[in-house]
């Protein structure tokens, strides 16, 4: 196998963009959680636009995850954190597919402007990744511990018969908590107050505000 020059891996990266909003990404073995459970009770209409509205928010944070990750990817300065953040895009991936799974079946749409997540965050994750392994996996430590209490937050707001956005929900928390304890592991620094509590708090909320409505 040949090395990959850097203006290769831009051409895969903008496959893989591709394959993130528009075709189905390359996934893990691991099944959808929510594959085996039979609803027995019909969501109501209302009922559906709100399941609907959360799942649309968690699929464009997937591909923003997606985008973070490959990012910082290409600018790890080590192998074993660069591959480590290729697995996390993977699991990613899966996220993404169950989130959109959920969509179709709840008759609805993904947000329309999911090339903007993706680019937006992959900036981002490659920006951090020039400035050092060790603040990289600080932007996913911190970017982690947000997604989860966002997470928190659609678990309790989902309706209670919705019980296979539940599961796909409750499955996506537990890895991103995992992949925060990772980065933890692998030498995570703490980010800058500004940057933890300020700007990333900031940009969630428009992305939420947005994906939610587009």
């Amino acid at each position: 196998m040949r090395n990959l020059t850097f203006i290769d891996r831009i051409i895969s990266e903008m496959d893989a963009s591709l394959r993130t909003s528009f075709a189905t990404a390359p996934t893990t073995e691991r099944p959808n959680p929510s594959m085996s459970i039979e609803e027995k009770e019909p969501l109501t209409d209302e009922e559906k636009r709100l399941s609907a509205k959360l799942m649309r928010i968690n699929h464009a944070g997937e591909v923003s995850a997606q985008g973070l990750y490959r990012g910082q990817a290409l600018t790890a300065k080590r192998d074993d954190i660069r591959e480590q953040m290729e697995r996390s895009a993977m699991e990613e991936n899966d996220h993404l597919n169950w989130c959109e799974n959920r969509l179709k079946q709840l008759d609805s749409h993904k947000s329309y402007l999911s090339p903007i997540w993706y680019w937006g965050s992959f900036s981002i994750g490659a920006l951090a990744g020039k400035f050092g392994d060790k603040w990289s996996l600080g932007f996913v430590k911190e970017t982690e511990d947000q997604v989860v209490k966002h997470l928190e937050e659609h678990i309790v707001k989902l309706p209670v018969k919705d019980l296979p956005s539940l599961l796909i929900l409750q499955q996506m928390k537990e890895d991103e908590k995992h992949h925060a304890d990772i980065a933890v592991s692998a030498g995570a620094a703490k980010l800058p107050w500004p940057i933890r509590r300020l700007m990333m708090p900031l940009m969630s909320k428009v992305m939420t505000k947005t994906a939610a409505k587009i």
